[in-house]
């Protein structure tokens, strides 16, 4: 324990001072270290901080200075979903707001039958629009503008809701309660003006009529608000403090059985490609410092422009959040993308996201054989050294576990 323990020192996040410690255990106790994931090898001995959603080496100044010369802004806070308003469906506003409108008593003291009736209508109408526009204005008040969010959130948005969709309801919204304030006032104002008791009771019906077929007619768009907040807050949230580790790779090798075998993530597990829906959060506790863990949709060889909203994830989280990576390969032909386009994509994803902490594994070891997969429509090139290795064992340093049988994962390491 003390051998694998002296080897990890992991990349500095405030305000942990020292991710791991020695530990000196009397002789006597047989203890056995858990079996959780660890960076090792090159990884081992480098202290990292966080520079522009990257964990950079912190003796690396020129890269630090390069960096932040970039980004003189600091980086937003993120958790803007957990603090949504509780949004209530709009048949419940409406209802609410017409039982206590008519609660609403005239103002004591007017002898006069109909100024008291018109009094009456006035203010009920008044307290309708006041009781409609008031939840609507919170809403508008205590939703986010997505231009305020951390990228991250921001990116959340657009490729769960849609492009623009979040914008669109808010701004259906704000509508409706403009024409209930307007509507409501005007009403208001007629019942006001009303020369008879009969008239002011005519005028009090008329008005509430027309306050309630708007809701009615309009009020959609607090409903779709309400499944948007819903959406939202079911996000995971994501610690920019917390050490946190992002699982990549294609549609189907592994990533979720890893996530369940490491972390309190609990992702669904089934024999098809893109499993994953979306980002799922996992955490662990080792020697009292927490670790958040990532499971991400999979990535297939195409082009950004091609790729699907929950590929996207993917590289929204890679692109705003400081994460360490843990690629996923699957050399034993079962997951549905091959080998070499495996390794293309791998490439390009590591080119890419070269400012990350990066560790390799490859999963389902134990069903590889001593000869490498190759798939019919793979390009078997002999002379690409570089790709005959990788459908051998892997990218070089590489280490290759098995979830099924438990092999391999005592030597990867958080």
């Amino acid at each position: 324990m003390n051998g694998c323990l002296s080897r990890l020192q992991l990349w500095q996040v405030p305000p942990s001072s020292l991710l791991f410690r020695r530990c000196n255990f009397p002789k006597t106790v047989n203890f056995r270290p858990p079996k959780i994931m660890c960076f090792c090898q090159q990884l081992q001995t480098t202290a990292y901080e966080i520079v522009n959603g990257s964990y950079v080496p912190s003796g690396d100044t020129e890269q630090v200075n390069k960096v932040q010369d970039k980004v003189a802004m600091p980086m937003e806070a993120v958790g803007a979903f957990q603090k949504l308003p509780m949004v209530m469906p709009s048949v419940d506003i409406l209802y609410s707001a017409l039982k206590k409108a008519k609660r609403v008593s005239p103002t004591k003291g007017i002898a006069n039958i109909a100024k008291r009736e018109r009094n009456r209508g006035a203010k009920q109408l008044d307290a309708l629009m006041k009781e409609l526009s008031v939840p609507l204005r919170t809403y508008m008040d205590y939703f986010p503008n997505k231009n305020h969010l951390h990228p991250y959130e921001r990116s959340l948005i657009e490729l769960t809701l849609g492009d623009g969709n979040y914008e669109e309801v808010l701004r259906k919204v704000c509508n409706l309660r403009k024409r209930v304030v307007s509507v409501g006032k005007e009403q208001a104002s007629l019942c006001a003006k009303s020369l008879s008791k009969r008239e002011a009771v005519e005028r009090l019906d008329e008005g509430m009529k027309k306050l309630e077929e708007i809701f009615n007619n309009e009020g959609r768009a607090v409903d779709e608000l309400l499944n948007i907040a819903k959406t939202l807050r079911a996000m995971p949230v994501v610690n920019l403090e917390t050490p946190t580790l992002c699982l990549v790779g294609a549609p189907n090798v592994g990533k979720s059985s890893l996530v369940r075998l490491l972390s309190t993530g609990k992702p669904e597990i089934c024999n098809y490609p893109f499993t994953t829906r979306g980002i799922l959060m996992g955490h662990i506790n080792l020697s009292y410092q927490i670790f958040q863990v990532t499971d991400t949709p999979g990535l297939l060889r195409r082009r950004d422009e091609d790729r699907n909203n929950l590929e996207k994830l993917t590289l929204a989280v890679l692109s705003h959040l400081p994460t360490a990576v843990l690629y996923v390969h699957d050399l034993s032909g079962e997951c549905g993308t091959s080998p070499s386009d495996q390794f293309t994509i791998y490439k390009e994803i590591k080119e890419r996201f070269s400012d990350h902490l990066w560790v390799d594994v490859v999963s389902k070891c134990d069903l590889l054989s001593d000869s490498p997969v190759v798939f019919i429509t793979e390009d078997s090139n002999a002379d690409n050294l570089e790709l005959a290795n990788y459908r051998r064992r892997g990218p070089d340093g590489s280490m290759h576990v098995s979830v099924k049988t438990e092999e391999g994962i005592d030597k990867v390491c958080i």
